[in-house]
Order: C-alpha cells, then structure tokens, then sequence
C-alpha cells in the first residue's frame, strides 16, 4: 500500500465499526456452533475499533482462549469481515478475558523493564510482539510516564522502553 492510498483511506464510522462487529459476531458464531462449544457474545466499539469479546459461565471457552489461537481466529475473522464488508479490518477478538489476561502480562514485562531502567539501563527492549500488544505496551509505558518506540520489521517488530 503507497503512502498515497494511507492517506486516502479514512478512519471507520461508528456505524461502519459496528458493522464489522456484527458480521465478526455472525462469523464466530457459526464456529462455535460447528465446535459445539457455549460463548455469549458481546459487540463494543472502542478506541476506533471493532471489539467483539466471547464469554462463557463454563470452562468450554478455555480450548480456544489460550493467546496464539485468539490470535489466529482474530486473523480468520478479519478476513471473513473484510469479505463481506470489502474493507480492511482492525477488530479486535477477545475469548474468555484472553485480552485482560494479556495486559497483565505485558503489564509485568513493562514492570520488569522499569526495575532495569531502576537499576542503571538507559533503555530495555521488550520480546518481539504483535501490533496491538505493542499499541497496549505503548499504553503502558505512557500511564507510567516513560517513552516507548518500536524497532524492527513483521515478526521481529519489538518495543524498547526509555525514561524521558
């Protein structure tokens, strides 16, 4: 995509944004019909994204909450989004508090990397992760008033975390 194209598309409405989360609620539906596994589903728009979260009262969620599958059925449902609406999508998915379980854990790596920068570093740099990991480390890294950058290219993309 050229910088040209960037600049020409334009941020989703609120009612294009729940779109997407109806067609992304539709489509995860179906899968779990087919695995036969109970969720309720719940549709958000936050943060100029599409948020569709999947809870149960049981453990029948636990097979499909573990990080790199949430990851992987968050990919499938973009693209069977963007079938259907002919747009790029950015919702986010969220199986059994997965997300929440994610942010405490990039909460205790941040924690970790402000003990380095206690102890002397000018800079810790964090495992490579996904955009919308590196987008809640920036978050973090913001609320406790330090700076965070990211390096790299694709799967090698990471953060680095500085003081100001």
């Amino acid at each position: 995509m050229t910088t040209e194209n960037i600049a020409e598309r334009s941020e989703p409405t609120v009612e294009q944004l729940e779109q997407e989360g109806d067609v992304a609620a539709d489509f995860i539906e179906g899968l779990l019909d087919i695995a036969d596994i109970d969720g309720d589903l719940n549709l958000d728009v936050r943060q100029g994204r599409a948020y569709v979260s999947v809870e149960s009262e049981d453990e029948s969620l636990s097979v499909l909450s573990e990080p790199d599958t949430v990851q992987a059925l968050q990919e499938i449902t973009r693209l069977a989004v963007q079938s259907t609406t002919g747009s790029f999508s950015r919702l986010i998915l969220d199986i059994g508090g997965s997300r929440d379980a994610r942010r405490r854990q990039l909460e205790k790596l941040v924690d970790a990397a402000v003990v380095k920068l206690d102890e002397g570093a000018s800079q810790a740099s964090l495992p490579s992760m996904s955009s919308y990991e590196r987008k809640l480390v920036h978050d973090i890294v913001a609320d406790r008033e330090l700076v965070s950058e990211s390096y790299g290219e694709g799967a090698d993309r990471h953060t680095v975390i500085r003081r100001r």
